[in-house]
């Protein structure tokens, strides 16, 4: 049985959000290896082959068939002026049935960090998966300190929840990590983080 390839384009006032093409290599790789210092205190360790266009490109394969299969949305933040990649955000583990949610992750090059843009994002991803997903509940996680991240949540409208112990393998060790949440329709109010 064959899927019917899917396509999808999310646009904000300065943005587009689309999948990752093999022609963004030069770019993603310029962007990451250029950043790397900035990223990698709040990402997991890179592969050796991070930064490969063999690694590139099963990123780009993975992105069209976890789209393709409903099973992820890995978007490209690419600035509309002129079309410079900036970053990159994911609704990764969609669950359907009685869950109807998914987490999202992303991050940004470090020219373009605090300026509004990967909150841009976020807010219409997350508007396109209640929306047009049919969506319930969005989970994101960050470290405890990082607290640009944890603005960028809140700010979108997610809300604290806990603590999870050892979450996940950041710059080689394993790390407990903020979780937040956003629901559709939320209506909890604002919660404060103990």
């Amino acid at each position: 049985m064959l899927l019917k390839r899917r396509r999808v384009r999310i646009e904000t006032e300065r943005l587009t959000l689309r999948a990752p093409h093999h022609g963004d290599f030069r770019a993603w790789t310029s962007l990451r290896e250029d950043s790397a210092d900035f990223l990698t205190p709040w990402e997991p360790t890179w592969s050796p082959d991070h930064l490969s266009r063999k690694s590139f490109t099963n990123r780009v394969y993975w992105a069209q068939r976890t789209i393709d299969n409903a099973t992820a949305l890995p978007l490209f933040l690419i600035r509309r002026s002129d079309q410079m990649l900036l970053g990159a955000v994911t609704l990764d583990n969609i669950r359907r049935g009685p869950a109807q949610a998914g987490t999202v992750g992303y991050w940004i090059g470090e020219p373009f960090g605090r300026q509004g843009y990967m909150r841009e994002a976020v807010t219409a991803l997350i508007h396109h998966a209640f929306t047009t997903l049919d969506l319930s509940r969005i989970e994101s996680a960050c470290l405890p300190e990082n607290t640009a991240s944890r603005g960028l949540l809140e700010n979108c409208g997610y809300k604290y929840e806990g603590v999870a112990q050892s979450y996940l393998q950041i710059a080689g060790r394993w790390r407990n990590h903020v979780l937040y949440a956003n629901l559709r329709g939320d209506r909890r109010g604002k919660t404060t983080v103990g």
